[in-house]
């Protein structure tokens, strides 16, 4: 009866296109990762993709692929760019940067075990999720020292530097290598950030920054 039920959802599945089949099955292998790590099997991707195992193998060469691909998607910056894009320039920086922070502790603590995972994975597809991670991470730090840039005479470093030491406090944060009695809240980060940076009265400028 179990068979008779998982061939007649198999064959509910409607026929798709390779890459569209390719991106469902991204789509069902990232909770999967998140649940089961490395050691997910394609039996359990196929089951929840309603497929037949053999339908993965007709568009990755192997598990391997498939989860490195999965890894890519998961790490790709354009819906954190987006929300990084929404937050108003007008307003006042501790504003736009408490909304940057809470934006990158979702984005962080919805993927750091994956990036654990990225780390220890082989890479045996042609993009590798380091790679992805690192230009993702590079791009979002742009963005945030993009939202630091109009007040960047308030600072005594720069909107990278600033940017760079906001995405370290999130991800320390996120990872629990602060003290465990400091609750870091995105105001809180922000606080420790720029009550650290802003200029005092008769502090002279910085010529090592740019």
């Amino acid at each position: 009866m179990n068979v008779d039920r998982q061939q007649s959802r198999r064959r509910r599945v409607p026929a798709l296109a390779p890459d569209d089949r390719r991106s469902a099955l991204i789509a069902t292998t990232l909770p999967l990762l998140r649940t089961h790590g490395a050691a997910v099997t394609t039996r359990q991707i196929a089951e929840a993709a309603g497929v037949a195992e053999g339908t993965i193998f007709g568009v990755f060469p192997d598990k391997a692929s498939l989860l490195s691909a999965a890894l890519c998607r998961a790490f790709e910056p354009g819906p954190v760019l987006r929300a990084l894009s929404a937050i108003d320039p007008r307003a006042p920086l501790r504003e736009r940067l408490g909304d940057a922070a809470a934006i990158l502790l979702r984005r962080v603590e919805g993927s750091v075990q994956l990036m654990m995972l990225a780390r220890t994975m082989p890479c045996a597809a042609e993009e590798s999720p380091m790679a992805v991670l690192t230009e993702s991470r590079r791009r979002l730090t742009e963005a945030v020292a993009a939202l630091v840039e109009p007040d960047r005479e308030l600072l005594r470093r720069s909107p990278d530097t600033t940017a760079r030491l906001l995405f370290a406090l999130v991800v320390n944060t996120v990872r629990g290598d602060l003290p465990t009695e400091d609750l870091f809240t995105p105001d809180e980060i922000v606080a420790v950030l720029l009550d650290g940076l802003l200029k005092r009265p008769g502090d002279p400028s910085d010529p090592g920054e740019a």
